[in-house]
């Protein structure tokens, strides 16, 4: 059995819909702003400092772009996968983020909206997409660029956590995380 890749998790730079404060969960067309190009090029160096093998992206349009800076700085090709896509929101997505509040279940794993996709759901994703990349990693080091619930639950799934354990602390737009896969 191979050994577990090393993951550096880059959440994609800020998009559109993060400035304007909507939810975005997995509408696909929202691109990055002109701050999100300087996040993404940002975590785009720093993540070239750290070699990555690799380099595999959410194929959402915010992502996708953060991880074209990424193969840039790289020089790594880059493949896309929806398993890093976000949690989808379903009905909910371009609503105002701060209209939800009330709207949403935050402290039930299982709940989620109308088309959209539970905590646990998106858990069992991300542990499901975790599992292939430790029985046949891309490299020894890999880069997800990805989205921010999608690396809580990472962490999550790397800790042995599950949905309803996921980190507080969502990651800022256009930041690197190290995460070793056990």
């Amino acid at each position: 059995m191979p050994r577990p890749p090393t993951l550096l998790l880059v959440r994609h730079g800020q998009s559109e819909w993060n400035a304007a404060g909507r939810m975005q969960g997995q509408t696909g067309h929202v691109p990055l702003t002109p701050l999100g190009h300087q996040q993404a090029a940002a975590a785009a160096r720093e993540l070239a400092g750290l070699h990555p093998g690799a380099l595999v992206s959410s194929d959402l349009r915010r992502a996708v772009q953060t991880a074209e800076h990424c193969a840039r700085a790289t020089g790594l090709p880059l493949t896309t996968t929806p398993a890093l896509r976000e949690q989808g929101y379903g009905v909910l997505e371009g609503r105002p983020s701060v209209e939800l509040w009330d709207v949403v279940d935050w402290t039930d794993p299982h709940w989620s909206a109308e088309g959209g996709e539970s905590l646990a759901a998106l858990h069992a994703r991300v542990a499901a997409y975790l599992e292939q990349l430790r029985a046949d990693p891309p490299a020894e080091v890999v880069a997800l660029v990805t989205h921010g619930d999608t690396i809580r639950a990472a962490q999550a799934v790397a800790a042995g956590l599950g949905p309803a354990e996921l980190p507080a602390v969502t990651p800022h737009n256009g930041s690197v995380t190290r995460l070793a896969l056990p």
